[in-house]
């Protein structure tokens, strides 16, 4: 039982909704982990994962690739000399799977964002063979992102396990035509609707396994 956990852009909530997601899991007693197989410009999200985890492991499976510029993951690891290889990661990634019941990986940016200049997000998460949970940050343009990540999705023979509407942006107009619109779109289930700023991110149901 494990999830990529994607979104329609960067800094739409993946993180939010990652953690949320191991916090029900070890809620129902599972042994949960969370995985950031790269992340750039940061460890917060890590920290966040590792907090919400009920397995402890070291940072060379949760977080195999650390890399610090806060730019495109090919970029900053370009800039530090550094290979991506996503056979390590998916090496790594079993060897999570060894240690707990549920496995949440957390993707970098966007579905396809490039890991490297070959190597992109939606490659990892077909390379893994997850299901996807897709976040959609509320904000104009996400219809198009979202319908757009789908077939991405799709395309490499992958399920939406479910998807998240995350209310980013308090100024936009129509978001509740908005989230019926993906209602109707997207084939997976709507497991969570926040509000802009909510006091706690949880799910209002766990994703298709």
């Amino acid at each position: 039982m494990s999830w990529f956990v994607t979104g329609t852009d960067t800094g739409v909530g993946k993180t939010q909704a990652s953690v949320a997601l191991l916090q029900a899991l070890r809620a129902r007693g599972r042994r949960c982990v969370g995985m950031k197989p790269v992340s750039a410009g940061g460890d917060e999200d890590v920290l966040a994962l590792r907090a919400a985890s009920s397995v402890s492991v070291s940072a060379e499976l949760d977080n195999p690739y650390r890399l610090q510029a806060p730019v495109s993951p090919h970029i900053a690891a370009a800039r530090e000399g550094v290979a991506i290889d996503v056979a390590l990661l998916r090496e790594r990634f079993a060897a999570l799977q060894e240690r707990a019941d549920a496995v949440v990986v957390e993707g970098a940016g966007g579905f396809c964002v490039p890991l490297t200049d070959t190597l992109t997000g939606a490659d990892l998460a077909a390379t893994l063979q997850l299901p996807v949970i897709l976040v959609v940050g509320l904000r104009l343009g996400c219809l198009n992102h979202a319908v757009l990540t789908q077939q991405a999705i799709a395309a490499r023979g992958l399920k939406l396990a479910g998807w998240i509407a995350n209310r980013i942006d308090p100024s936009m107009s129509e978001p509740d035509a908005n989230i019926d619109f993906l209602r109707r779109r997207l084939a997976g289930p709507l497991l969570a609707e926040w509000p802009w700023q909510p006091a706690q991110f949880t799910l209002d149901r766990l994703p298709d396994a």
